[in-house]
């Protein structure tokens, strides 16, 4: 009776949790006896033992060594290699003094640059970029040696495919992690500049994760369709572009955005913990997220190697992967055509029979659950130490607390709003209307970031549709247990993703893809006693509150930065 009651429910949460894992757990590491030309995480692991053995900032005896063996793998690699000096600036050179406590009035800084030129010169070349700088008295075997010993091997496995038409420039910066001191010089002043036709920058945030395209240069229509083409195992997102170009974020790339480059920007996020922590030695790193990055990175430097002519500009796209297994990239005026198809869907499951009482009931809850909810998880987050005077490394370690008390709130919304019973067609209608209209301000005035709310609604109107006229037949059970997972498997990641980048400091972010996964699930719920549902909700509640006094009461985590 249970099954025959929520079988299709639990079904759909197995497999919706099954492809949230898809999404958020890189892939396995390489051995180094896979083919040549493959990536392996464990040959890059030679370079990043030796490399993250010591912290090593700008202007330090271990940062001169780890220089020196990057020109000697370089060179032993078959690069050209070369030392781009410059000089730190007046605010760089006082960030570095007042983590060393010295008073040192000019510091110089050496970008390590190697150049495997390419058969036909006339062709711009690919730049790889990665900063080779530490904060003070972190070891980075992160931030940035994930991202250097990725390129080193992606150096060697593109050589074992011959030589290319197009040249390849190797960028190790100085200074990144004072004010991109290196980018800059280069990108201001060094003649190769000239040369180079397309950047893939790396970066790290964090000790584990999955290794995601977060952000490119604009008008990236072709140059994401060649990365969704190219890359086999992707995490990218429009969505993540547009958060990030709003957030007041720097890289690396920063200063090559300025410039007419097509630009790919690459980092881990994930293992938050970590993020420029005295703790991220090579023991903390999760290898699997260098494979993943270094496996994104070889498929798309081969791609532009490869290219005839590189990406030019193109109207920006809309592009997301769908669990790691392939990029969707489409036009965004396809929104539109989304949130019509949605509502058409919808009007079609009515069958005529409008109910207008009900409809309005169902908006109802969902402003509820959306607004007040999005409240309550504002004050449960400044219950955990958010705001004024929180230190933002340790709230970076709390993070797997926060997002077990946004579930734990979330499923509490959800009981409370919706647990009695079972919405009507009419009411599940109306719980999409604010939904509705949050895609149309979106596909108004953010048309790449918006895919996340068009699409599921086109999914969950469709789903409608089949469970209306044909709810019986076998191929739509399979159907809705699909659709179902699919959209609440993507807003679980989306909202683990999401939590990773604004979570501490905006933990009521995580309402918006918890409403969409409400929305999918609402057809298949059947509703429970009132006094079950709430004393669910209650029970919840408490435990996210509880929750939250734990993160706030608990000690400095002992992996923040001492800097």
């Amino acid at each position: 009776m249970v099954l025959r009651k929520w079988g299709l429910l639990l079904s759909s949460i197995l497999l919706a949790l099954i492809f949230a894992s898809m999404a958020i757990i890189p892939p396995a590491p390489q051995s180094g006896t896979i083919a040549a030309d493959r990536f392996s995480s464990a040959r890059a692991m030679t370079d990043l033992r030796i490399i993250a053995a010591k912290p090593h900032p700008t202007g330090s005896d271990e940062n001169a060594k780890v220089r020196e063996y990057l020109s000697m793998r370089l060179d032993s690699l078959g690069l050209k290699v070369n030392l781009g000096e410059g000089e730190l600036g007046e605010r760089a050179l006082k960030r570095l003094n007042k983590w060393s406590g010295e008073n040192k009035s000019e510091q110089a800084i050496f970008n390590v640059i190697g150049i495997l030129p390419g058969t036909d010169v006339s062709k711009p070349a690919v730049l790889l970029m990665a900063h080779h700088d530490t904060v003070w008295d972190s070891p980075g075997a992160a931030d940035d040696t994930v991202g250097i010993v990725s390129i080193l091997e992606i150096v060697r496995a593109l050589k074992e495919s011959g030589p290319h038409e197009r040249g390849l420039i190797v960028l190790f910066t100085d200074g990144e992690e004072v004010g991109l001191s290196g980018a800059r010089h280069f990108f201001s002043s060094n003649p190769l500049r000239d040369k180079v036709g397309a950047v893939i920058n790396f970066e790290a945030r964090g000790g584990g994760g999955t290794a995601n395209l977060f952000q490119t240069s604009k008008q990236n229509g072709a140059a994401m369709r060649v990365f969704a083409k190219a890359v086999k195992q992707p995490s990218a997102s429009s969505l993540s572009t547009f958060v990030y170009n709003v957030l007041p974020n720097d890289t690396d790339l920063t200063p090559a955005l300025e410039g007419d480059y097509t630009a790919y920007n690459i980092a881990n996020i994930g293992g938050a913990e970590y993020y420029h922590s005295p703790k991220i030695e090579v023991e903390a790193l999760d290898e699997r997220t260098l494979q993943h990055m270094g496996s994104q990175g070889l498929d798309l430097t081969r791609a532009l190697l490869a290219a005839d002519t590189l990406p030019d500009k193109k109207p920006d796209a809309t592009f997301f992967d769908v669990f790691g297994l392939a990029t969707i990239i489409y036009a965004p005026f396809w929104g539109w055509i989304f949130l019509g198809l949605a509502g058409l869907c919808y009007g079609l499951s009515l069958k005529g029979e409008i109910r207008t009482k009900e409809i309005l009931s169902g908006a109802v809850k969902m402003l509820i659950f959306f607004g007040l909810g999005g409240g309550l998880l504002y004050g449960l987050n400044v219950m955990s130490g958010s705001g004024a005077g929180a230190n933002y490394y340790d709230r970076l370690a709390a993070i797997r607390k926060l997002e077990g008390l946004a579930v734990f709130f979330c499923a509490a919304a959800f009981f409370a709003v919706f647990g009695p019973k079972a919405l009507t067609v009419n009411a599940r209608l109306g719980a999409a209307l604010p939904l509705f209209l949050l895609g149309i301000v979106g596909q108004a005035f953010a048309p790449t970031a918006t895919y996340f709310i068009s699409l599921p609604l086109m999914l969950c109107g469709f789903k409608s549709l089949m469970m209306q006229r044909w709810p019986s037949h076998i191929g739509t059970k399979l159907a809705v247990v699909i659709l179902t997972a699919g959209v609440a498997g993507y807003m679980i990641a989306l909202g683990h993703l999401l939590m990773l980048g604004i979570g501490p400091d905006l933990l009521s972010v995580s309402i918006l893809p918890a409403a969409l996964a409400a929305l999918v699930i609402l057809p298949l719920y059947e509703g429970v006693k009132k006094k079950t549902a709430y004393f669910l909700a209650m029970t919840a509640l408490l435990v996210s509150a509880a929750i939250a006094l734990w993160v706030r009461l608990d000690p400095i985590a002992a992996t923040i930065p001492l800097y």
